[in-house]
């Protein structure tokens, strides 16, 4: 029964270079055209700040001397996976997403962008419009993206 799975504890990051665009990623997993913001789990123990700059570093190679925390979400926000999907993702633990956002500023350069990681997520990356985002994620995450894009508009 997918309504009685909890929530998977995540943080998710809108990195913001100095042009004001977004950071995304094409999951290397992924068989659509489908982009998104790094994002990931908090492990035991782990303050979501810390998850924040692990999970970055894991993705993009960005090392938190590269950016700065300019906001960090009010609330979770949730998300859930179709159905097709639970059961199939995360070991069938999770109905989907319980993520806490990080707004951050880039100070680095593309350069200091290495998707090729040891934990690698991505295929390939960009820098987008923010109003771009929701159109280039998967449909079940538009929501998600919308309600972080309007939270966090003011200070991109």
């Amino acid at each position: 029964m997918p309504h009685t799975l909890p929530y998977r504890p995540c943080v998710g990051m809108m990195l913001v270079n100095m042009d004001g665009l977004v950071f995304v990623g094409q999951r290397l997993d992924s068989k659509v055209e489908a982009w998104q913001m790094p994002q990931g789990g908090i492990d035991d123990g782990e303050d979501p700040r810390e998850t924040a700059y692990r999970e970055l570093a894991e993705e993009t190679g960005i090392v938190a001397d590269l950016v700065s925390i300019i906001a960090e979400s009010k609330d979770e926000h949730y998300y859930d996976l179709p159905e097709e999907l639970i059961g199939q993702i995360w070991g069938g633990k999770y109905r989907g997403q319980r993520q806490t956002w990080f707004l951050m500023r880039f100070h680095g350069t593309d350069g200091d962008v290495n998707i090729a990681t040891k934990h690698q997520e991505f295929r390939d990356w960009n820098w987008v419009k923010p109003d771009d985002l929701p159109e280039l994620i998967v449909p079940f995450k538009r929501k998600l993206y919308r309600d972080i894009l309007a939270e966090f508009a003011h200070l991109i």
